[in-house]
């Protein structure tokens, strides 16, 4: 689409305003994306905007056709500005017009009422790149009340059924992915939330990024394993993972069995496993589900990082383990039996109390599943040879 070139289909279409002279005489300027070299008359959407100072613009339905695009940017412009949260007195009235204005922008957005040209795309998209380092290292961000809303604008940017995928692409670029998984990293789990819904919308919207994601979610798991033990958002990317598993075709490719035996097994390795267990266990089932001949290498890879002394964590280990066997095959299960059932009567000789009990429920509900299952043949062959005394004493009826 060429800029300036498309009409509005419909009133409230924002589109960049005509040119009066030629072609030559416009430059784009990415602070203002519209500066002319000739005497231009001052509209709302050339007067020059002073840097650092947040000014009040009206709401951008109440604007002329013709000066709209100019005031979005403006718009977007005023959203870029911080604010120091420490104080909730200082720059009070500052704040309120940035977080009216982010409303504005997401209510626009979400409504589909314009349709954003690629200036404005790249506008809205290079505009929120900057970041305050410190706000990950807070539970609580003090500046959520404006960060939730610039969330939200680009959630809602992202599911919007207007956004044109080649033209967005150009400004959700593998650098723009980098950004958004580093923001996995914060503290405040609402942030995390957030970034979460983005990032899948983006993987399910992108198919050319999907690679990409899945290969710097492993270099994060990576880090995390053998490097830091430190990361805040791992139990959020494996909720992401385990919905991307569920969608692997099968056969299986080998790059996901892969994954599999590099990156998810070895999570198992970490102290701080009570943390994204839960997912991780998800995560973990799907293979075997998708893939019965996995259950093996599953359950070996698991008592391969069995903890030797934390008993939290092994109790985590069995519940784990309880789940992956109710998907496992007959014949997966004999190949492992034999060291999986070393690990268990280890367990059972464990003086940990809660080991104890987490065993013995597992024995227990192993046994009267097996006495149900036992009942239910006994039952069924019962009928078969009612039905089948039934079946000759007819056909001795019909001889006779």
């Amino acid at each position: 689409m060429k800029r300036g070139q498309k009409k509005p289909s419909k009133s409230e279409a924002i589109e960049p305003p005509m040119p009066t002279s030629s072609a030559s005489n416009v430059t784009v300027n990415h602070a203002s994306r519209l500066s002319a070299t000739s005497p231009q008359p001052q509209t709302l959407a050339t007067v020059p905007q002073n840097p650092g100072v947040v000014e009040v613009l009206p709401m951008l339905k109440d604007v002329p056709i013709s000066e709209r695009h100019g005031v979005f940017i403006r718009k977007v412009q005023v959203c870029c500005v911080f604010f120091d949260f420490t104080d909730t007195m200082k720059s009070a009235r500052e704040k309120e017009i940035k977080r009216q204005t982010l409303t504005e922008l997401v209510d626009l957005v979400q409504s589909g009422s314009c349709k954003m040209n690629e200036i404005m795309q790249e506008e809205l998209n290079t505009g929120s790149e900057g970041g305050d380092p410190e706000e990950d290292e807070m539970y609580m961000d003090p500046t959520w009340p404006h960060l939730q809303l610039v969330y939200e604008l680009l959630l809602r940017y992202v599911v919007s059924s207007d956004m044109e995928t080649k033209i967005a692409k150009k400004y959700l670029d593998h650098s723009f992915v980098l950004k958004l998984l580093d923001l996995f990293d914060s503290e405040d789990l609402r942030e995390r939330e957030y970034v979460k819904t983005i990032l899948h919308r983006i993987y399910g919207k992108f198919m050319v990024h999907r690679p990409f994601i899945r290969t710097q979610i492993n270099n994060i798991f990576y880090r995390f394993i053998f490097e830091t033990e430190r990361y805040s958002g791992v139990g959020e990317l494996l909720e992401i993972l385990g919905s991307i598993i569920n969608g692997f075709a099968l056969p299986m490719k080998e790059e996901h069995k892969l994954f599999l035996v590099r990156a998810l097994i070895p999570l198992h390795k970490p102290k701080c496993i009570a943390s994204y267990h839960q997912q991780l266990a998800y995560c973990i089932t799907q293979f075997v589900e998708k893939d019965y001949r996995l259950a093996d290498t599953v359950i070996r890879g698991v008592l391969k990082y069995w903890p030797v002394t934390n008993c939290g964590k092994e109790v985590l280990f069995l519940g784990e383990l309880e789940e992956i066997l109710e998907v496992t095959q007959s014949a997966e299960f004999q190949r492992c039996m034999v060291p999986l059932f070393r690990q268990i009567g280890r367990s059972l000789n464990s003086p940990h109390f809660q080991l104890f009990e987490e065993c013995q429920r597992q024995y227990e509900e192993r046994e009267a599943r097996a006495g149900e299952l036992e009942e239910l043949r006994v039952s069924n062959w019962k009928r078969l040879e009612e039905v089948a005394a039934q079946v000759t004493y007819g056909d001795n009826m019909v001889l006779v």
